[in-house]
């Protein structure tokens, strides 16, 4: 075991220049909640009322405005996800500052978010979030169908940072609160039609998205309704050059189509509200497209494999909100319940052979419900309340590599989890302007867990359709020769999480500092493929799964605003502290393709520094940007990451995955009045430094440079209007993965990663013969679309 104090990462003249020449300046986000204005209103707001920015990530009786909150907090409103043509949720990650909203790209729809360096890697179900996605209240178990279409929605909060006194479960990075929309007091409805696809003529075909919601009363102001439906078909975007010689496989590789259906009835009973909304997810299509990049240059788009693959998903989502206001405060109860079923089939080798092709099987159903009671006083305000969740989750994978062995790898897990909590949180201004900030969240996490070690087999088993075996409580010691099935265990964690701080409010900005702790509870890992590993980890640890995780966040910031609103500038800082940092340890495996370990890896602290403003420069135009640096190293390692077989000062020397040192952007909007009609231009671009994508340092992830435009013109016919729109027009690379496979083209690709935080320079391959799993993403999207509203 050895501990060092990590260097700071140097920062490259050519990024300090970027920085200089950008000013600090948020992502555009028009008021969040205000959603039931008149057409005219809505296009005003567009510069009018950016002002107005309400959240209701605190909790509190009513919302809050963002400026007022002493926390820091990305919000968009409907307007403003839709003046991005935001399709899905990880298209915010190019709008605000240390934050990577992406999906993994091996199974797709499955998230993989990042909020200031804390995040994961993987694709296994049995990993709990390390951002936390609320849906109208429900927090999602788990990442799979997370990352699919939007439409439809109110708002959209991202909150950095812990957040266990609030919400739900596991929430140590941060929280992403999605709103879809309430039914209306008044008839109104909105329709669209838009296609886009690549400009590049090398490239797939079109991408037509058709959606429709209509709302209003059934019986006035007692009895309201929304029903909403959408259509997406992708005809894909990649080309797979497989094609060329592999009969009967389709030269378009990426199609997919999407349908969902929503529906919401809010009944007002005097004082009592009822709110419920109900939502159907269908999505099926093609496997990963991936490239090998033993074989292709990193920034290009080419891929060639002979498995197209598949993925299909089932999602069923409900909820019912009760709000009644008891005295001076609001009483809220949230029951939520989902049920997530998914298949997917990857070409994981990512070449024109049959080397290594995967399957696996999903299935989870969860309910939980939060009970809270907000009540807020002149001086105070105070939120106190309980939660539970329970999900059923169960995971079976099938893996074939032929030229290892003839036989067909399953396996799995399955897992009941329970979590209780009971949690409040104060705002005290014991002093004019000055106010005490204090929270506590108990939480017991309780695991139920039965894992099949995945490995060849001579008969073919399902862990979701409970065929697959597991042995008893422990699976060592075993006889010699012998190996054991897979394991049962049962695993408890309770903790408590502390929120304080202060906040000192002045004209009409306002100063605040916090300390934090969050926790991600220990589990089990759903895909052990290589049992002699398992073996030593357990050996070493004592576990048969991995430990619970502690993030500790130290944070000071300011939120600033002219009295005219004009100028808006929130700086945040940050040092985050990580405790038995849990990570999956990827290595490539000739017998088992890729083995993939879960461990307590590493202590690591996080330091950063963030900045979000907006400028209105004249009633027409306003400019926007943002700056995030971040500097991360391991304090003390736990394990061997480098894999050369020792812990010593090369694992201390890596960088952390999935931190970019920076991220900068910029953007502006303008509003051009023609009289009877406007034109409404946004243009923002994001640039977000590579980083690490496996512990290793052997994979890593490009740096991306996004640029987005749209042209919107609001016809003189009422509630019609046009758009022109561009995503990722600097056609940038980007990837979902970047893992190690024993599939290569006998010799690594030449030039460096780049130096780490000590200046070590990788490879692009760990070692002649080794390839590269890489799920890419789409690159340059133009497209038109049509929308009326009534």
């Amino acid at each position: 075991m050895t501990t060092k104090t990590p260097a700071a990462s140097p920062l490259r003249l050519g990024k300090l220049a970027l920085l200089v020449s950008a000013a600090t300046l948020a992502p555009f986000a028009a008021q969040a909640q205000d959603t039931e204005q008149p057409q005219d209103d809505v296009r005003a707001s567009a510069l009018d009322d950016i002002n107005e920015i309400l959240v209701t990530g605190t909790k509190k009786k009513d919302a809050e405005n963002v400026q007022d909150i002493p926390l820091a907090v990305t919000a968009f409103n409907a307007g403003t996800l839709e003046a991005f043509k935001i399709r899905d949720i990880s298209g915010l990650s190019f709008q605000a500052p240390t934050v990577s909203l992406d999906q993994v790209g091996t199974s797709r729809g499955t998230a993989n978010f990042t909020v200031r360096g804390l995040g994961i890697n993987s694709s296994i179900p049995s990993i709990d979030p390390t951002v936390g996605v609320f849906v109208d209240g429900v927090y999602l178990g788990i990442n799979g169908g997370v990352v699919f279409d939007l439409f439809d929605l109110d708002s959209v909060e991202i909150l950095r940072g812990p957040q266990g006194v609030l919400f739900g479960r596991n929430v140590t990075g941060g929280a992403v609160v999605i709103n879809t929309g309430n039914p209306t007091e008044d008839f109104r409805g909105k329709f669209r039609a838009a296609v886009d696809g690549p400009v590049d003529g090398g490239r797939g075909g079109a991408n037509y998205t058709v959606s429709g919601v209509v709302s209003g009363p059934i019986i006035e102001d007692v009895l309201l309704f929304k029903v909403g439906a959408y259509y997406n078909k992708d005809e894909g975007y990649f080309r797979n050059l497989a094609a060329e010689t592999i009969p009967n496989l389709s030269e378009n590789h990426g199609k997919a189509e999407t349908k969902i259906l929503r529906g919401a009835l809010e009944a007002r009973l005097g004082g009592l509200t009822l709110l419920g909304k109900l939502d159907y997810f269908e999505s099926d299509g093609d496997g990963p497209s991936a490239q090998n990049r033993a074989f292709f240059d990193r920034n290009s788009f080419d891929i060639a494999i002979d498995n197209p693959g598949g993925y299909s998903n089932e999602i069923w989502t409900g909820s019912l909100t009760a709000t009644v206001d008891i005295g001076r405060g609001t009483l809220t109860n949230v029951f939520g319940w989902r049920k997530y079923d998914a298949t997917t089939d990857g070409d994981i080798d990512a070449t024109p052979e049959f080397l290594f092709h995967s399957t696996t099987e999903t299935a989870q159903e969860q309910f939980s419900n939060e009970l809270r009671y907000a009540i807020s006083f002149d001086k105070l305000d105070l939120t106190v309340g309980g939660f539970y969740f329970n999900q059923d989750l169960a995971y079976t994978e099938v893996r074939q590599l032929p030229r290892a062995t003839p036989l067909t790898f399953f396996g799995g897990g399955r897992q009941d989890h329970e979590v209780l909590g009971l949690f409040a949180n104060a705002q005290w201004e014991f002093i004019d302007s000055l106010s005490l900030i204090a929270g506590i969240r108990w939480n017991q996490e309780t695991k139920d867990a039965a894992v099949t070690f995945v490995r060849p087999r001579l008969q073919a088993c399902s862990v979701v359709q409970g065929t697959c075996p597991t042995t008893g409580n422990n699976p060592i010691p075993f006889p010699t020769g012998i190996e054991p099935n897979g394991f049962e265990d049962r695993i408890r964690f309770r903790n408590l999480s502390p929120k304080l701080g202060l906040q000192y409010e002045f004209a009409d900005s306002q100063l605040y500092g916090h300390w934090s702790r969050g926790f991600r509870s220990g589990g089990y890992n759903f895909r052990i493929t290589n049992v002699g590993i398992f073996n030593r980890a357990v050996a070493e640890t004592g576990l048969l799964g991995f430990d619970e995780e502690q993030v500790d966040n130290f944070e000071i910031g300011g939120k600033f605003q002219t009295a005219d609103a004009s100028f808006t500038l929130n700086v945040a800082g940050y040092v985050t502290k990580v405790g038995n940092m849990q990570r999956e340890v990827n290595l490539a495996g000739v017998g088992e393709g890729v083995v993939q370990n879960i461990l307590n890896t590493a202590d690591a602290t996080i330091k950063g520094v963030e900045a979000e403003a907006r400028m209105r420069v004249s009633p027409s135009l306003a400019f926007t940007a943002n700056i995030g640096i971040i500097d991360a190293g391991y304090d003390e390692v736990l394990f061997d990451i480098s894999g050369d077989g020792q812990i010593n000062d090369a694992d201390l020397a890596l960088s952390l995955p999935r931190v970019p040192p920076i991220t900068v952007g910029a953007g502006l909007i303008h509003d051009w009045d023609l009289g009877s009609s406007n034109i409404l231009t946004r243009v923002n671009y994001q640039y977000r430094d590579r980083a690490a994508y496996t512990d290793d340092n052997f994979g890593w992830l490009n740096d991306l440079s996004n640029l987005e435009a749209n042209i919107t013109w609001n016809t003189p016919i009422r509630g019609l209007s046009l758009s022109i729109y561009g995503r990722n027009l600097l056609d940038q690379v980007q990837e979902g993965g970047d893992t190690q496979v024993p599939f290569g083209s006998g010799a690594p690709t030449t030039g460096p990663r780049g130096p780490n935080s000590t200046g070590v320079q990788r490879p692009f391959q760990a070692q002649p013969g080794l390839g590269t799993f890489s799920p890419l993403m789409r690159g340059r999207n133009v497209g038109i679309e049509a929308m009326f509203e009534f």
